[in-house]
């Protein structure tokens, strides 16, 4: 590896992002194209079912791309789907060396690409920028790796740890700032996840309000005896809402798919539903990144099986009293040595609230 390579795929990396809100279910790649140590054409895979990033690259040359570099943020595929292999294209195409930052994690067809192009001739570096490269696609990777999306949990709160008064109400703890910030979040999820009691007391529309263009996540939904309101503000927005459910009710079922919910009923655990039955369904629906917004139950439960990879917590100067309602609903610890226990990963000011980023320690 050359000094020029990290200055090239960091250039890679940056097109790649352009895609973080239009991807799904594919992963986010971005492709530079370099002859004689200056760019001579660059893309980025836009959508599902479009030309991917090397494709676009190698359209948008400006010369000859015979002896370029190719520098991608992912394992150019080697594989028909709805398009043809990045590989082969790259290979006619002339190109002489490949920098990769990450191998495709998809077991089925991880390094044939690579492998594909050494047989053809050309010089392959990979893992430049690795680590840059799994962030951009932490959500791809689980879904590849562990057959479950990646999971982000969100949550606002009082100073003294409170997310609503006694009697519900919640609007609004946090600033205009940082409920902007979680509209962004929304966005580049491919689903938001809530329980049907936050639907019960809030009717969210759990939809992404931003001021750009937007794939809208998917809105799920877990309804164990299938409690959703008919008129609920999700039934009249466009795009998918899942109702997830262990109900037998044929006739709740039927009712609900006739205002245009899509009913599926997974395994339960202990009369609720299996949480990680649930994640893995997600997983086969290739949904890639998954947004949480619920209450203490909910959450809790989530923390108790283990399933989230990232806690988002929005923390508002004020204070709402111990008659406030919780962040987690767990069981009654008896020790210390039962406590759960989280690593910081980012700490930032957002308005005038602060936004913690956390993950479970393992």
């Amino acid at each position: 590896m050359i000094k020029t390579d990290l200055e090239f795929m960091t250039r890679a990396l940056q097109l790649a992002e352009h895609g973080r809100f239009t991807t799904d279910p594919n992963p986010r790649v971005g492709c530079v194209l370099v002859k004689n140590g200056h760019i001579i054409g660059e893309g980025f895979h836009e959508k599902a079912g479009l030309a991917h990033a090397e494709i676009n690259a190698l359209k948008s040359a400006i010369e000859d791309t015979n002896g370029a570099t190719a520098y991608v943020t992912l394992e150019p595929c080697s594989h028909h789907g709805k398009t043809p292999p990045c590989c082969d294209a790259l290979i006619f195409a002339g190109i002489k060396r490949l920098v990769v930052a990450m191998t495709d994690p998809n077991p089925l067809v991880a390094g044939r690409g690579l492998e594909r192009c050494k047989v053809a001739g050309i010089e392959v570096i990979c893992n430049v920028l690795r680590e840059d490269a799994e962030k951009l696609n932490r959500g791809f990777i689980s879904r590849m790796t562990k057959n479950r999306p990646f999971i982000r949990s969100k949550m606002a709160m009082s100073l003294d740890g409170r997310t609503a008064l006694a009697n519900g109400e919640s609007k609004w703890i946090t600033s205009p700032e940082a409920r902007a910030d979680v509209q962004c979040f929304r966005a580049k999820s491919s689903a938001i996840l809530t329980g049907i009691e936050t639907v019960l007391a809030d009717n969210p529309s759990l939809n992404a309000r931003v001021g750009f263009h937007v794939e809208q996540p998917i809105r799920v939904v877990l309804d164990s005896t299938l409690k959703m309101p008919l008129n609920s503000n999700m039934a009249n927005l466009d795009g998918r809402t899942l109702i997830l459910t262990c109900s037998s009710d044929s006739q709740k079922y039927a009712t609900l798919k006739n205002v245009g919910f899509e009913i599926y009923v997974l395994p339960e655990l202990n009369g609720r539903l299996d949480l990680n039955a649930v994640m893995s369904f997600l997983a086969q629906h290739e949904i890639n990144n998954v947004f949480v917004e619920a209450g203490a139950t909910l959450n809790g439960a989530l923390l108790e099986a283990e399933l989230v990879d990232e806690w988002l917590i929005y923390i508002a100067p004020c204070i709402l009293g111990d008659k406030g309602r919780g962040v987690f609903a767990l069981p009654e610890l008896q020790s210390m040595t039962e406590k759960k226990a989280f690593k910081w990963l980012d700490v930032r000011h957002i308005g005038q609230d602060l936004r913690l980023t956390l993950a479970n320690c393992q």
